[in-house]
């Protein structure tokens, strides 16, 4: 029998898969990780000690045993704060002191996720690990894993998962990914299963109150400060706040009268210069690619793909042109707005996930 580790939220979407484990026969253990970057669960009776860290724990064991009654398994408490904030808190706020915008979820799956929950998975016995993604995997005939987008196109999360190595997704299962989202929830309400997590994962998970730009003021050697904005020709119009309250193609915030809106086109970090210009202006037909982890092989010659620049964007048409230490060239068969920085490129052939990097 195998036995396999689900990692559990406590959300909806972990609950149903790690269901669907046991009705597939698979000896299922829990496991519930803390990140340190939970929002405060109350004990009974509002008893509060004088150790934070004591309270934080006592509070996931509370999740895990809740979740280990409704599952009818055993869930563990897994502390990866330290990792978690090192690996991907940590990335985060570095990436928009360097004036670009993170993607944390790319970062996070293949580091902890994959990479230590499914160490200490293997300290339970189990040689699986399975996630409530909705993403799917196949072998071929080589013997090589697949990572395919989920059968759900408004909740396919392969993207996020496209910086996972042949290795991860060896140990990998994803129980959800021929299934929808209703089917989900639906399946939930049949087998009475109630998420003690309520609310929807969301892409940042650990800013739980407040926006990003307080969250990012809160972080140790963290500093941002009023810079000029100037339009594409260089002309000084205004002034900025602090440019970690800006994304390229972003319209809000930006304060400067015109004839017609104006829309970030680029950040410089070093110079704490912010550049904007209007609609037309956000539009690019090619972007540069680099540390491109390909799932499966590795080109050696341009391929026609479909190459998806955020977790929102519909992939569009374009050419890779691979270079050497895993970088490339994408050029689009038609412009495409906000292109930016930080964020990551996934490539698709069909409902293939080619591979993912780092846009510059």
């Amino acid at each position: 029998m195998i036995k396999t580790a689900i990692l559990l939220s406590g959300g909806v979407d972990s609950l149903v898969a790690a269901h669907l484990l046991k009705q597939r026969g698979h000896a299922v253990v829990g496991i519930h990780f803390m990140t340190g970057f939970e929002k405060p669960c109350p004990a009974p009776n509002n008893a509060v000690s004088s150790d934070a860290a004591v309270d934080a724990h006592a509070a996931a064991s509370r999740t895990a045993a809740a979740l280990a009654t409704q599952l009818n398994i055993a869930v563990e408490v897994m502390d990866c704060r330290t990792a978690f904030k090192t690996r991907v808190v940590d990335y985060f706020t570095r990436t928009y002191t360097r004036g670009k915008t993170p993607n944390p979820c790319l970062v996070c799956n293949p580091a902890i996720k994959f990479g230590q929950a499914f160490v200490f998975a293997q300290t339970l016995g189990a040689d699986k690990i399975a996630t409530g993604h909705y993403a799917r995997t196949r072998v071929d005939r080589q013997g090589f894993y697949r990572l395919l987008r989920g059968k759900d196109p408004a909740k396919d999360q392969s993207y996020f998962l496209a910086r996972l190595s042949q290795k991860n997704l060896s140990r990998a299962i994803f129980p959800l990914g021929d299934m929808t989202k209703v089917e989900t929830v639906n399946l939930a309400r049949e087998q009475g299963l109630r998420p003690i997590t309520p609310q929807e994962s969301q892409d940042i998970c650990f800013i739980r109150e407040g926006r990003y730009s307080e969250f990012l003021m809160r972080q140790p050697g963290f500093d941002s400060s009023p810079g000029p904005i100037k339009d594409i020709d260089g002309n000084v119009i205004g002034q900025h706040p602090g440019l970690h309250l800006f994304t390229i193609g972003q319209r809000r915030g930006i304060n400067c009268p015109a004839h017609e809106p104006y829309y970030v086109i680029d950040i410089d970090a070093a110079g704490n210069c912010l550049t904007v210009g209007h609609k037309k202006d956000t539009l690019a037909r090619e972007c540069r690619v680099q540390e491109i982890n390909w799932i499966h092989s590795v080109p050696t010659a341009p391929i026609d793909v479909r190459t998806r620049i955020r977790y929102r964007h519909q992939a569009a048409p374009s050419l890779l042109i691979p270079a050497q230490e895993g970088r490339a060239l994408v050029r689009f068969r038609s412009p495409v707005s906000a292109i930016t920085p930080g964020q990551g490129a996934v490539f698709y052939s069909g409902d293939d996930v080619l591979g993912g990097g780092w846009i510059v």
